[in-house]
């Protein structure tokens, strides 16, 4: 068995899906987790973007279901976290707009982001190093305080947090530790970003979504293609099982072991 074939055993990922297919299976997959938690719904953050748009769709109609054949209520709720202002803010309404999410809330971060990153700074002083916390580090801060708010609120109203970490995220480890890779359930993990398009395309997630550039919205400018150097179609192909030039499949694969601490559980002894 060659690497590329035991990343895609690992990540579960098939060569091809049915979208239709996938969208029931993951429907059923929340549905059936949601009864055995004894909690009242679903929890997703909805940044603007495709991931979290379709985790969107399916979270809804599982829920929906559910109250249908229960006669409880269950609820979706949907959660939009700007940093001060976000610039594609509305794309995350138009989400909630076509899946008719009746519960949702704005929660904007950058308050308690820039305390702690003032926090930080004061940190790094004490001990004789005065500058701004880095890019990256007041990245990760935004990313892990989305997550403390939503558990926040996931508590308050007995609601599973629901991730939108896929296969094409897992092999590079792009998502941040105990950020948005800290969550109950993940119904896309053994989709790659091709796959999870097709599947936004049949739940008709708005075309101003599926027609983005993929960013984790931690800066502005930020792409996810930029950061990592790879395209998705690319990341995409080598968890397909195609062909991929060798320089691609030889930064998947060193990326893969770099971020194989993010995959693992926690080392104890």
């Amino acid at each position: 068995m060659t690497v590329q074939q035991d990343i895609i055993r690992i990540l579960g990922v098939k060569p091809e899906i049915d979208p239709e297919v996938e969208i029931r299976t993951r429907v059923d997959f929340l549905k059936e987790y949601v009864r055995k938690s004894g909690t009242t719904g679903l929890l997703i953050a909805i940044s603007g973007g495709i991931d979290s748009a379709v985790a969107a769709g399916l979270c809804k109609k599982a829920t929906d279901e559910l109250s249908a054949e229960t006669g409880q209520p269950y609820m979706t709720l949907g959660v939009f976290q700007p940093y001060g202002e976000q610039e594609d803010i509305a794309d995350s309404y138009a989400v909630a707009e076509a899946f008719d999410l009746k519960h949702r809330v704005e929660t904007n971060i950058q308050e308690a982001v820039d305390e702690i990153a003032i926090e930080v700074e004061h940190s790094l002083k004490s001990i004789g190093i005065s500058r701004h916390i880095s890019r990256g580090g007041k990245g990760n801060v935004k990313a892990r305080t989305r997550m403390v708010t939503q558990y926040a609120l996931a508590f308050e109203l007995n609601l599973l947090v629901v991730g939108t970490d896929h296969a094409s995220e897992a092999i590079t480890g792009f998502y941040t530790k105990w950020g948005d890779g800290a969550v109950d359930i993940t119904p896309l993990s053994t989709l790659n970003k091709r796959q999870v398009r097709q599947l936004a395309a049949s739940l008709g997630v708005p075309s101003s979504v599926l027609d983005k550039a993929p960013t984790a919205g931690l800066w502005v400018g930020q792409t996810d293609e930029d950061e990592l150097g790879i395209t998705y179609a690319e990341n995409s192909a080598y968890l397909e099982g195609k062909p991929v030039s060798e320089a691609t499949r030889e930064k998947l694969e060193k990326q893969y072991v770099k971020t194989a601490h993010k995959r693992e559980p926690i080392p104890g002894i």
